[in-house]
């Protein structure tokens, strides 16, 4: 007889009931084909039955065939709505399917009819984390707590879902109870010491100092705690809020132990009263005798000297950074200038900066092809030119830089660094060809270096030259992956994948940019994906701290700079396409050598792949829940160009930004792009006036200033009276209604006459109210005037600017800039383009003569 209460369409004979506790058995077990078998045994007599039919299509799933399966789950939940194995399963695939909103609504209904199960309830308060539900999630917490009071990670579990809730005080309370009714700790448990340390953590954001040291002081005692650097740092942070004097020893002690820690200086000196970011002239005296102490007493140490070049000024900086820099390039490193940048901010340290190294190096200087005299360090000398050359190329001075550089090669010309930095004073200068030539070489002196070749491959790309970069990534890539691309973009290569994308762009293929920049975003939906199984594992684990920091981390996950950067450059490519949908029509008859030579590699990749595919494995193979990545069925990209709505997939990347990146006035730019077109205008003069905020000055800004104007202005019907008193407000503070667009435009030239950039935007705004194209060339020639600052990338955009208008004078300006920019190679004509690029892959007799050398020794 089935169990009271249950369904009569659910209730089965004892042989059936049998038969599929032994399917739940199977597929515990992942016997997946003898599970599949017995299912179907129970179905041919009872072929209504739900359960039974979404186990099956549970294990279907399981052995990948993924639509048959979901189908089979469908059906068992509606033919039993009431039971909570249904809905179980249903959450089971749709969490597969990173659908964890429908997923949770589906645990949410197996709770409904089975309140007290503990792996559904376990599984919803992972999804619950998930989705940031922390209210509910506390209530779930709370239920598994009651039903299985003796795990002990269900009583922390509790205290982090206190805790993401907001709500310490509870945290704390829970782990103190906790603590209270623990029994028969061993000694150095991890786990406990995790929880303890956990337990401070919360006592010292609730600002109970006091608990929270005494009871690190005590574990400490007792050796329940075992990260020892842990309780020291904690006991430092903790004794210097609460302005104890011992908190002067306890950074001592952690200063011993790790001489080279910056933050433990710091910590040390705010015990002793000194804030690090605002000191005046008597704190800053103090401040540097005590980092002179520390260097005297760990003179390896190079932390304390560095700290004191950000605090000292003029003579006493100069006095200081004489010995530090002589040190450090005896030593030859490298990272010398990188460490030293920051201190570019002053105008006055970057003036001593070049007075010592140029000291240093005219007393080590000789005549480059004769050996160094005796007294002469020859590592000092080629580490002082190298600094210098980097000097000089961060102050814009690449002629100056490539002149050293050319120095340090002619005296040691086997050094990889000098080539590397010589590629990328090229690349500042304009002349991607030649930087691209520079770093293979540096490449071939190493060939077994992967940064060497990341890097060579890296400027290939830069110089358009994309297939051949991929050969150079290959040498380091998986042989057995179905090319080196998709090897880099199955390993989430941020840098690959930008600088691929950037390639595309910048040879005007949209539609393999696009598609590049999409899979950036794929990156980023994976990245969010995967905290999922650390949800339940931290927890399990009792890796409560480093979790919490996880949670931290992945709340901002899409502030990252790949993200920002993908996102605006799709936003406007998807831009592009809106305005003129012309260019995403196929264009296959146009395809050039090498997009159908791409073509045809990708459909070959596509075939290999299927016939491994159909070599299949064990037919009881469980492929799991998760849902395969798709094949690519769009090898080109033309169907991401293609596909419709593109403002909206415009508006959906550029979401995050609105939260992750409000300082980066180029996000709120793109923004108003997509919402001006969607007709979203308070959006729209939003994201202007936040831009604004941030860069009022700027000359993008200047033109979409004007552009909401006239878009405006030109409204027959205005939206909402709320919404068009709010946009009129906002609108009148960027451009008053008395000032005229001609007379705004005019105004915004007089008080930028000196910058290029702005000069570039006010001719752009002159043609869109109707200017000449003659006054247009005429404002524009006016940037090559010697009093105007006139940068690379706007000489590019005005050079790109005066082809779209057709100008004759095109030709002009770019001779003009060919005398301006004597590095750069990128106002040659269209031709000597394509030969410097050509250039770049022929082998140079020397480097080809390494390559051999080096290939007949491994």
């Amino acid at each position: 007889m089935p169990p009271a209460g249950t369904p009569p369409a659910r209730a089965l004979p004892l042989k059936e009931s049998g038969l599929f506790k032994e399917v739940l058995h199977y597929y515990e077990d992942r016997q997946l084909k003898k599970g599949l078998k017995t299912a179907d045994t129970i179905l041919k007599k009872f072929p209504n039955h739900g359960e039974t039919i979404c186990m099956k299509g549970l294990i279907l799933t399981h052995l990948g065939r993924r639509e048959e399966g979901l189908e089979l789950v469908k059906q068992g939940v509606r033919l039993d709505l009431t039971s909570h194995i249904c809905w179980h399963v249903f959450g089971l695939i749709q969490k597969g399917q990173k659908n964890y909103e429908e997923a949770l609504k589906s645990y949410t209904q197996a709770l409904r009819f089975d309140k007290e199960n503990v792996n559904i309830l376990r599984d919803a308060a992972h999804l619950q984390t998930q989705l940031r539900l922390y209210d509910n999630l506390v209530e779930t917490r709370h239920t598994l707590l009651r039903l299985r009071p003796q795990l002990r990670q269900n009583w922390i579990a509790l205290a982090v879902a206190y805790h993401l809730s907001g709500n310490l005080t509870e945290a704390k309370s829970v782990l103190e109870q906790y603590e209270r009714i623990v029994k028969n700790v061993p000694d150095y448990d991890v786990e406990m010491s995790e929880i303890l340390l956990y337990h401070v953590r919360v006592l010292e954001d609730l600002g109970e100092l006091t608990e929270a040291l005494a009871l690190l002081d005590s574990s400490a005692k007792e050796r329940t705690i075992i990260d020892r650097v842990a309780i020291q740092e904690f006991r430092a942070r903790i004794l210097s809020k609460l302005g104890k004097e011992e908190a002067q020893q306890a950074w001592q002690g952690l200063i011993e132990q790790n001489s080279d820690c910056y933050d433990y200086y710091k910590g040390y000196l705010s015990s002793r009263g000194i804030d690090f970011g605002e000191l005046k002239e008597e704190p800053r005296s103090k401040a540097l005798q005590y980092l002179h102490d520390f260097s005297e007493q760990f003179p390896r140490a190079s932390a304390p000297r560095r700290l004191a070049l950000e605090l000292s000024l003029g003579d006493e900086f100069k006095a200081l950074l004489d010995p530090f820099l002589r040190t450090h390039l005896e030593k030859g490193i490298p990272s010398l200038f990188a460490d030293l940048k920051s201190l570019y901010r002053s105008a006055e340290k970057r003036d001593i900066i070049e007075l010592v190294v140029t000291s240093i190096l005219s007393a080590l200087s000789h005549p480059p092809t004769s050996p160094c005299p005796p007294e002469t360090d020859p590592t000092m000398y080629i580490w002082t030119l190298y600094f210098l050359a980097q000097h000089h190329s961060f102050l814009g001075r690449h002629k100056k830089a490539v002149e050293l550089l050319d120095e340090a090669v002619t005296h040691t010309p086997t050094l990889p660094e000098l080539y590397m930095f010589k590629a990328r004073v090229l690349k500042r200068a304009g002349d991607p060809f030649g930087a691209a030539k520079c770093m293979d070489f540096a490449r071939a002196l190493d060939l077994q270096d992967r940064f060497l070749n990341t890097k060579g491959g890296k400027y290939r790309m830069r110089a358009g030259l994309i297939e051949e970069a991929v050969e150079v990534f290959g040498l380091f890539t998986k042989k057995d992956a179905v090319s080196p691309s998709q090897d880099l973009e199955d390993m989430q290569s941020l840098v690959y994948l930008t600088e691929e994308a950037d390639a595309h762009l910048r040879g005007g293929n949209l539609a393999m940019s696009l598609k590049k920049y999409d899979v950036i975003h794929e990156v980023f939906d994976v990245f969010e994906d995967d905290q999922f199984d650390f949800h339940g594992y931290s927890v399990r684990k009792f890796t409560i701290n480093i979790y919490l920091n996880l949670i931290k981390w992945e709340d901002t996950l899409r502030s990252h700079s790949a993200y920002i950067h993908s996102a605006i450059e799709a936003s406007r490519i998807l831009v592009k396409v809106h305005d003129d949908p012309s260019i995403a029509k196929p264009a296959s008859a146009q395809l050039s050598g090498a997009e159908k030579k791409a073509k045809k590699k990708a459909k070959k990749a596509e075939k290999k792949v299927n016939e491994e595919t159909k070599k299949g494995g064990p037919t009881n193979e469980d492929k799991g829940l998760d849902v395969s990545p798709p094949k690519d069925e769009d090898p080109d990209g033309t169907k991401a160009l293609q596909a419709p709505d593109p403002l909206e997939r415009a508006a959906k990347i550029l979401k995050p930004l609105t939260t992750f990146a409000d300082n980066n006035a180029e996000a709120w730019l793109a923004i108003y792009d997509v919402a001006i077109r969607r007709t979203k205008y308070l959006q729209a003069v939003q994201a202007l006036t936040q831009a604004h905020s941030l860069d009022p000055y700027s000359s993008e800004l200047h033109i979409r200033v004007v552009d909401f104007k006239r878009r405006w202005s030109s409204l027959e019907h205005k939206p909402s009276e709320a919404v068009g008193t709010a946009a009129s407000t906002a609108i009148a503070q960027l451009l008053p209604d008395e000032v005229s667009l001609e007379v705004f435009n005019s105004q915004y030239l007089q008080q930028h006459s000196s910058r290029g950039d702005a000069m570039l935007a006010a001719a752009k705004v002159a043609q869109t109210l109707g200017a000449s194209r003659e006054e247009v060339e005429a404002s524009l020639f006016n940037v090559l005037n010697a009093e105007v600052e006139l940068k690379l990338e706007t000489a590019l955009a005005i050079t790109a600017f005066l082809s779209e208008i057709q100008s004759p004078r095109a030709e002009e300006f770019r001779a003009a800039c060919r005398g301006k920019f004597e590095l750069s190679t990128l106002f040659l004509s269209p031709d000597e383009i394509a030969a410097a690029r050509k250039s770049v892959v022929e082998r140079d007799p020397l480097a080809a003569a390494m390559e051999d050398k080096v290939e007949t020794i491994s």
